[in-house]
């Protein structure tokens, strides 16, 4: 369900309980069975790449990143029947537009706890974009220790890399223009389960 209000002449579009200023949703490409089944294949495709899950381990970075880390690590323990650690990343003070984000960015805690020096890292993120995420996911990662490898996994690849960052393991490829935006609502942030894609008005 859609309304369209406007304050002050700004649009501000509300879509199923998430408000969006400026932007008007344009298609759903991935509703609850679509990102159920993609993180499904992801975690069947990390099991067969690392040939099982010893030394595996599943880090998501804040904020939607680290739900759908917790639903692939979940899903990954029940297909090979072990329970495989899941943490979370917060990058805020590793990204290189800090300064952009205003005078006192919000920070939150990053909560890994185990030790990843030799260990597989699966690093799951909502949506690959620019790759400057991906980069100082990486920076904070290393900063814990020294993991044996790091692997991406997202649910969305929309394109538009401005570095030379691949991701593994892809949910959906999705081609976008820079006008456009795409949202991942994850259900224990946003109240539901769907990917959209989005355009500024």
């Amino acid at each position: 369900m859609r309304s369209t209000l406007f304050l002050h002449g700004v649009d501000l579009s509300y879509c199923k309980g998430v408000l969006r200023v400026g932007l008007i949703e344009k298609k759903k490409i991935m509703d609850e069975t679509a990102m159920r089944r993609a993180i499904t294949r992801i975690a069947h495709e990390v099991i067969e790449r690392n040939k099982g899950v010893k030394d595996l381990v599943v880090v998501g970075i804040r904020r939607r990143g680290g739900p759908l880390a917790e639903r692939l690590a979940a899903k990954i323990g029940e297909i090979e029947g072990v329970v495989i650690p899941v943490g979370l990343l917060d990058i805020t003070l590793y990204r290189d537009d800090l300064t952009a984000l205003g005078p006192q960015p919000l920070v939150h805690r990053t909560e890994v706890g185990f030790d990843i020096n030799g260990k597989k890292v699966v690093l799951v993120d909502d949506v690959l974009y620019t790759g400057r995420t991906v980069r100082a996911a990486m920076d904070a990662l290393t900063d814990l220790g020294r993991p044996r490898s790091i692997q991406l996994a997202v649910l969305v690849d929309r394109g538009h890399r401005e570095l030379p960052i691949k991701a593994d393991f892809v949910g959906k490829n999705v081609p976008t223009s820079s006008r456009e935006t795409v949202s991942v609502r994850v259900q224990e942030i946003d109240g539901i389960d769907e990917v959209v894609i989005e355009e500024k008005t």
